[in-house]
């Protein structure tokens, strides 16, 4: 059961994207750049303090009830670095870091292949380039988080080259080159908490928005097939469309279960996170890869056109559910997992949502 924050954040949520994001999305897409009006809209609401602490300025929300945000960014294709930034603001008040004010992007040096991360003294030095950065040519700082710590860096500054990227949805994704470019203080993580907590939370805030993403296509889909006619009926009256339906619901429907335990657990503490995540993750992107197919199938060839909403959907479902993680990656770890735990610790590791690291 939903508390009565949750239902005031997703009105707040409904009334704000479904009244702007449309808009928002047809400027980003003609220039390429983030939409600053509905980020100023969003800034005010105080969307993007939604997890961090009061000291920080921040709602002090849960993950349940922030989670109708993260879903609103996917059922209405919020251009914006939304989830980065609440994630980077949950992390960093978390440990005691000035949440500073502007949009804030994600790195987790250990899944960058050519950053290199070394400790000078109380700081980070970065030297390489880390790929596909969430917005960080929009955004002011990154948040980095290796070694068991977390720091800021400042995306402005010498040393910082940013080339322009895009996903397949034509989100900003960026290649960030650092010349030893050194960072805030560092932060250390308490005991207990993940040794990639930016990978972690980052994942859990992709699956959120791809559910989003899967109702919107899914609302799309029941909505066509009731108003497309075919022989003098609607095309939603046929066995065959119905069942289309209902197997596109059945993915919806899990991939949102899985996700929002994810976000119960997260909750309650660190202790079962990194398994009801991986699953969500791995839940999420099956169901975005099986989804759109369903959805363009009763759609038919319309679905595809730039004209149509639909394609706004799928094609970052086929973005986001590599981002953070495949669900391949995280089925991987899993797998790996219970065969670490081996026949007598895999039941027990699977019922307590905590199976042995690989």
């Amino acid at each position: 059961m939903h508390s009565e924050q949750h239902h005031l954040i997703a009105d707040t949520v409904q009334r704000l994207f479904s009244d702007h994001a449309d808009e928002a999305r047809r400027q980003c897409e003609a220039t390429g750049d983030m939409p600053a009006s509905l980020w100023q809209l969003v800034a005010d609401n105080g969307l993007h303090l939604a997890l961090a602490g009061a000291e920080a300025g921040g709602s002090e929300l849960s993950w349940p009830d922030a989670y109708p945000i993260l879903h609103g960014i996917g059922y209405w294709q919020v251009p914006l670095p939304l989830a980065e930034t609440m994630v980077a603001a949950a992390l960093l008040s978390g440990v005691g870091i000035e949440v500073p004010e502007g949009p804030i992007t994600l790195i987790e040096a250990g899944r960058q292949a050519g950053l290199r991360l070394s400790r000078e003294g109380d700081a980070f030095v970065l030297d390489g380039e880390a790929t596909e950065v969430p917005w960080a040519g929009v955004s002011n700082r990154a948040l980095v988080s290796g070694d068991g710590a977390l720091a800021l860096v400042d995306l402005s500054g010498a040393g910082v080259t940013i080339t322009a990227g895009h996903n397949t949805a034509g989100e900003r994704r960026d290649g960030v080159a650092f010349a030893q470019v050194r960072s805030g203080k560092v932060a250390h993580l308490s005991n207990g908490a993940p040794q990639e907590p930016v990978f972690l939370l980052g994942a859990l805030a992709r699956s959120a928005m791809m559910v989003g993403a899967l109702e919107s296509a899914l609302d799309m889909s029941v909505t066509y097939a009731n108003d497309r006619s075919q022989f003098g009926r609607p095309i939603g009256k046929y066995q065959a469309i119905q069942q289309s339906l209902a197997e596109l619901a059945g993915e919806v429907t899990s991939a949102a279960m899985a996700t929002q335990v994810a976000c119960e657990g997260v909750s309650a503490g660190w202790g079962t996170a990194s398994f009801d995540i991986a699953v969500a993750k791995v839940r999420a992107g099956e169901a975005a890869t099986r989804a759109p197919v369903i959805a363009h199938q009763v759609h038919g060839a319309i679905g595809f056109t730039h004209e149509h909403a639909l394609h706004h959907a799928t094609q970052r479902l086929w973005a986001w559910r590599r981002e953070f993680g495949s669900d391949g990656l995280w089925a991987g770890m899993l797998g790996r997992a219970a065969m670490a735990a081996g026949s007598g610790g895999f039941w027990q590791g699977v019922t307590a949502r905590k199976l042995p690291a690989a």
